[in-house]
């Protein structure tokens, strides 16, 4: 994977946006992580965990696009001469994203987990980063399969860019997991984003005891959660679960489209 030391500016660039999507999204939800009194901005802490989701793993999964579109190109020559397996090939190429969105995570949780001040606690603040290092890998990942399945970068973008508005859309987050048509809530459970977001809600503010006030009602931020999202701290073992299938799941398909899919034109 040469040509990640050969183009430096890849890396440079993608961990400058980090930094860069960070402060934006910091300065934009400054301080809005410890205020959990009223519906409304309760509403807004959620808005600034999915936002923090979502804002940089697009991004790892557009970039990522052409640097696999490009080693692909050279792999097929490779191959050709038999100089490695395909299955290694693929292995390499996962292998060598993960300590970048290792710098990534630390570097964009570190700067938004204070900055909009979620709870300043420990164990909240280590599975703030879990879940973010697990998202982004899994949009990474995403990213690596779309340009295997597909015969042009071109196309993977655009069919990427299908999947992000679905993806956006079921999630839960804009629309209510119980205000989902029943026929589309299946794709609710197959959304990678939907988990991501249940288990950092749940993660965040699944134990919150504050009392936020509502129209003609009183409950707690973990009740009112429970009630209308179904998010609970009983469920961040089972989003780590499913977001490692997820995670493991992009990756092999992208290995076996490697081994079996082949675009070169003769």
């Amino acid at each position: 994977m040469l040509v990640y030391w050969r183009s430096p500016r890849y890396n440079v660039v993608r961990l400058f946006y980090t930094m860069l999507a960070a402060l934006i999204l910091g300065t934009q939800f400054w301080g809005v992580g410890s205020k959990r009194d009223t519906t409304q901005a309760l509403f807004t802490v959620m808005g600034a965990l999915y936002s923090a989701c979502i804002f940089l793993g697009v991004s790892n999964a557009s970039s990522v696009q052409p640097i696999v579109a490009i080693e692909r190109t050279v792999f097929y020559r490779e191959k050709a001469a038999g100089m490695y397996s395909p299955l290694a090939y693929a292995a390499a190429q996962g292998i060598v994203e993960i300590p970048y969105i290792l710098v990534q995570t630390i570097i964009y949780c570190v700067i938004t987990y204070f900055m909009i001040k979620f709870e300043q606690n420990a164990g909240k603040f280590f599975l703030y980063m879990l879940f973010m290092f697990l998202t982004f890998t899994y949009f990474t990942f995403y990213g690596m399969m779309a340009v295997g399945l597909t015969p042009t970068q071109n196309i993977a973008a655009v069919v990427s860019s299908a999947f992000y508005s679905l993806w956006n859309l079921l999630s839960g987050f804009l629309i209510p997991k119980q205000f989902i048509p029943v026929w589309w809530i299946w794709f609710y459970y197959i959304c990678p984003i939907a988990w991501t977001l249940q288990g950092i809600i749940s993660s965040q503010l699944g134990n919150v005891e504050t009392i936020i006030q509502g129209q003609g009602f009183q409950v707690s931020v973990k009740d009112y959660l429970k009630a209308n999202y179904d998010y609970g701290t009983n469920k961040i073992g089972p989003s780590i679960a499913v977001l490692l299938v997820f995670n493991l799941l992009f990756f092999s398909v992208f290995a076996v489209s490697v081994k079996f899919i082949n675009f070169q034109r003769r």
